[in-house]
């Protein structure tokens, strides 16, 4: 579409990139075909096409409204439509370039900023985080249902990690909320990469991904985060550490876009680069091995859910579905598995009417197989599902491990 961005907007870091994806939309519509929250709200506005248009008049020179602020803030970011967008749009990243120059220009309300600043300051801290889920399930009786809905029906303790014995060798990102809410999960997938004789490298100094800040109204401290980790990651890997593998497709995707958002910064730029290169999703190392040789043996009939950053961002579709078959288990058909079940990271407490419509509908469609057990690999959705309260949701590591000999 034509597009003439205004003087002020040229200024911005990224003009020239907006510039260029606002010019590859052919406002076709498509996009709104596989929209989540255009299905459920019926706006334009609430469509990835309209809330280009919504950008665009901002980079334009029109002022920044709460309206235009509010159908940002509904998007799931969750790249259905860039699945879809017979044109290439690169739309997530023009979102976040949408949504910086929108929330620069127009401060949130106090309620808003507090939120947002609480969940920062809390997904990035493994230990206040997991101290909080504990103690917020010794009290569950006495919270409102929202926050009962919130907490693991159960948090099972991680079984023992093999120790570093084989020349092969991963880096695992441990992530923000999962010790938390499923601390097996990276447990589970040690040992297994351990029967395959891969060892995991532990590196203490990374933490967040950066994702969860870089979308909520900070994307510099996003950044940051970023280059801590590759700083913590990058003499692991001069020593010839493989891959950096993640059990949570979010951060996973976020991972492998570092070489995206720091290609302006000469002092990481190249090394980001080769982070990105070596960020595998869990699936994509236990897939090229010789899994047949572990002898798993199931009965169980399972659902996959497959998260929009495993499918949309990562482009993953069906490895994980493909894997689990190849070992045996029965996996029943989910209807309109492209669909977003509404977690999004913290979209469930941001937005949660939407998020709880989209995860009621994700469920009727999980279930619609009649599944003994669901499983995912992301820990947001994961939790975001599992808060149902109905079919159990666990990470598929543990599914599959849990099946070995």
């Amino acid at each position: 579409m034509q597009t003439t961005l205004s003087p002020e907007a040229r200024q911005l870091p990224r003009a020239a990139e907006a510039e260029r994806i606002l010019r590859s939309c052919v406002h076709c519509g498509f996009c709104n075909a596989t929209c989540p929250t255009y299905q459920l709200q019926g706006d334009e506005l609430d469509g990835p096409r309209g809330r280009i248009y919504l950008i665009k008049q901002v980079l334009e020179g029109a002022p920044a409204t709460a309206h235009a602020q509010q159908h940002l803030d509904r998007c799931l970011s969750c790249r259905n439509c860039e699945s879809t967008c017979p044109s290439g749009v690169d739309y997530h990243n023009l979102l976040d370039i949408g949504r910086a120059a929108v929330d620069a220009a127009l401060p949130r309300p106090a309620g808003q900023q507090l939120l947002r600043r609480g969940l920062r300051a809390l997904s990035a801290n493994p230990q206040l985080f997991k101290a909080l889920i504990h103690g917020g399930s010794r009290l569950r009786p006495l919270l409102p249902q929202a926050l009962q809905d919130k907490l693991p029906r159960q948090v099972p303790s991680a079984k023992p990690r093999p120790p570093m014995r084989h020349a092969r060798r991963v880096l695992l990102l441990e992530g923000c909320v999962q010790p938390g809410l499923s601390p097996n999960t990276n447990a589970a997938a040690a040992r297994v990469l351990d029967r395959l004789g891969i060892s995991v490298q532990p590196v203490s100094e990374a933490g967040c991904c950066g994702a969860v800040d870089y979308h909520l109204d900070a994307q510099q401290a996003g950044l940051q985060r970023a280059r801590r980790n590759i700083d913590a990651w990058w003499p692991h890997l001069q020593l010839g550490a493989e891959a950096i593998v993640q059990t949570a497709s979010g951060c996973g995707a976020f991972i492998k876009d570092y070489q995206h958002l720091l290609a302006h910064d000469p002092a990481y730029r190249s090394k980001a680069q080769r982070v990105s290169a070596l960020a595998r999703d869990l699936v994509e190392v236990l897939r090229d091995e010789p899994l047949e040789q572990l002898g798993a043996h199931t009965g169980q009939r399972l659902a996959f859910h497959c998260p929009c950053t495993l499918q949309h961002a990562q482009k993953l579709g069906g490895a994980v579905e493909s894997l689990l078959q190849r070992l045996g288990f029965h996996l029943t058909a989910v209807p309109d598995s492209h669909l977003c079940c509404g977690s999004a990271g913290t979209y469930s407490l941001t937005q949660p009417t939407l998020a709880r419509q989209l995860r009621d509908d994700k469920l009727r469609a999980l279930e619609s197989g009649q599944p003994d057990l669901i499983a995912t690999a992301n820990i947001g959705c994961q939790s975001h599902l599992d808060g149902a309260g109905r079919t159990p949701v666990r990470h598929w590591i543990e599914v599959l491990e849990a099946a070995l000999p």
